[in-house]
């Protein structure tokens, strides 16, 4: 009988460094013989990334919060059937850009969303799965901004200050509630980062 994988998800705010540490995680467990997938959120699938495009491509068109929502679950719910969840039952490990604590993050912090409904698409969708790990890259979000300057952004990178600080807020709070959460300083120099994320990595794969 196939051992069920593990599911690792990368969680942080623009300007965190997600993408260069995700790439960093997904190395440092091939390293150690782990057969691992990396994906991301909103995406992860031709459907799920057409979402994405929905999601984050500049409009006139003011977007409704909650039609935000259900899309981003929308693409959820087609990742875990074609990706996530074949992936985790045949034994490998999911490394995953994001997942549903950005829902929180985003559309119930940054949006204003009821949880509540978060909560309910949450088991419709996911039913009892939860990530095994959840790193958080922790950033200041003046200095995510700093981070940005220059960049075209997407929708959501050109969000105010108020936007990312309730993000971060509920980031945190959820830190505090879920054991799962590991919260990695990402204002440090990167190698300072990586060596964080390293320790975490290390407790997690020992018995």
């Amino acid at each position: 009988m196939t051992m069920r994988g593990r599911f690792i998800t990368l969680e942080g705010g623009e300007g965190a460094g997600k993408s260069t540490n995700l790439a960093f995680v997904a190395a440092w467990l091939r390293q150690r013989g782990i057969t691992l997938i990396t994906t991301r959120e909103p995406g992860g699938t031709p459907l799920a990334e057409q979402i994405r495009t929905l999601l984050l491509e500049v409009r006139e068109e003011p977007v409704a919060a909650v039609a935000e929502l259900l899309l981003m679950f929308s693409a959820r719910a087609q990742h875990l059937a074609r990706v996530i969840e074949p992936a985790l039952a045949r034994g490998d490990w999911v490394l995953c850009d994001r997942f549903t604590d950005a829902t929180y993050a985003y559309q119930g912090g940054g949006r204003g969303v009821n949880p509540m409904l978060i909560r309910t698409l949450e088991e419709l969708v996911q039913a009892d799965l939860q990530p095994d790990l959840t790193l958080y890259l922790d950033i200041d979000p003046a200095l995510a901004e700093a981070r940005l300057e220059g960049r075209e952004r997407d929708r959501f990178e050109r969000e105010q200050a108020a936007f990312f600080a309730r993000v971060r807020a509920v980031y945190l709070e959820r830190a505090a509630q879920f054991e799962r959460f590991r919260v990695i300083d990402a204002g440090a120099p990167l190698a300072q980062v990586q060596s964080s994320i390293a320790v975490v990595l290390s407790a997690f794969i020992t018995p």
